[in-house]
This record gives structure tokens, sequence and C-alpha cells, in this order.
């Protein structure tokens, strides 16, 4: 006759015959572990987002704690203080700011010094000219940004150029002059 897995109601095990709670294995422990970890992460994301929102005027919770900056006041149009939007901000201008050192030497090297009045090269006030198309030959190869560098050294009164664009080809007669 065969045994089966079954057992007849006369021989039901009580609470002290159970067998012992199943053992897991390292593996089987640490996928437990994790999971518990994943629910606490994102438990723990989901407060801080919640938070967030509170104080973020663009959610769609209008709250009166937020607070709306007003045109006019310092923090207007500025990321909040110690974000990663402000230290990208940083960072980019940094950046902007080695370029147009950048082609203020390219300038130096490739131009030709002139008087600041456009006479004669003897006298004090000197400054070096070079022709656009020149300029965004010897570029070309460095950043495909000239136009706009030129007009970030322009705005900091580095250069100075005719018109308020220049052109590729069209423009390339421009004098662009290092005024520093």
């Amino acid at each position: 006759m065969m045994e089966t897995n079954s057992q007849s109601p006369a021989t039901m095990e009580t609470e002290d015959d159970a067998p012992a709670p199943a053992q897991f294995s390292d593996d089987t422990a640490a996928c437990v572990v994790s999971v518990k970890g994943l629910k606490d992460n994102w438990q723990k994301w989901s407060d801080e987002r919640q938070d967030y929102q509170k104080h973020n005027p663009f959610s769609h919770d209008t709250r009166p704690s937020v607070v709306v900056p007003q045109r006019g006041q310092d923090d207007y149009g500025r990321p909040l203080q110690g974000s990663t939007t402000e230290q990208r901000g940083k960072d980019a201008h940094t950046h902007i700011g080695r370029e147009v050192q950048e082609l203020c030497e390219v300038i130096r090297n490739i131009g030709e010094p002139r008087d600041s009045e456009g006479g004669d090269s003897s006298g004090d006030g000197k400054v070096v000219c070079v022709e656009f198309g020149k300029l965004f030959e010897r570029y070309v190869t460095i950043s495909n940004k000239l136009v706009g560098v030129l007009l970030r050294a322009r705005k900091q009164g580095l250069v100075n150029f005719e018109g308020e664009m220049l052109w590729q080809g069209k423009d390339d007669q421009v004098i662009v002059t290092l005024l520093q």
C-alpha cells in the first residue's frame, strides 16, 4: 500500500509537534533584505518629493506656504541657493569665461596691432584687429560657437565689431577689434 502525504483526522499534529520554521539560505535572506531596503528607499524618496512639491510654486498644490518670488526681488528668476541648478549655472559661466579668454588669445595671435583711432601703428593706444573671415577659419577648429562667444566678449567690453550679428561669407571682411 502507498503512503500519502495527507493525514487522517486521527493523527493531526499539534502546535508542539509542528516543524520548525523554514531556514533561509544566505541568498534568500539577502533578497528579503534588499526588497525591504527598496521599499524603505522608495518611501523615503516619496516623502521627500511630497515635501518638495509643497514648496514648488509650479505644482498643483496651492498651499499658502508656497513663497513665490516677485519681480524686482533679489532671488527672482534665480535658482535656489545651493541647488544643483545653481551649480550648473556657475559651471557654465566659468566655462564660457574660459572660451572668451581663449578667443581673445586667438585674436591676439592672428590679429594685427593698430592704433585705436585706426591710423598709424605707432602710439600708446594700440588694439589688435582681425577680419571675421580669417578669425572664423582659425577658430572653427577650436569651437563651433564663434559668433556666440564673440557676442559674449562684446557684452563684456573685450571686443568690438560692426553690426548686430556676423554671418560667415557675408561678413568675412568685417573687422573684429580686441579692445584689451
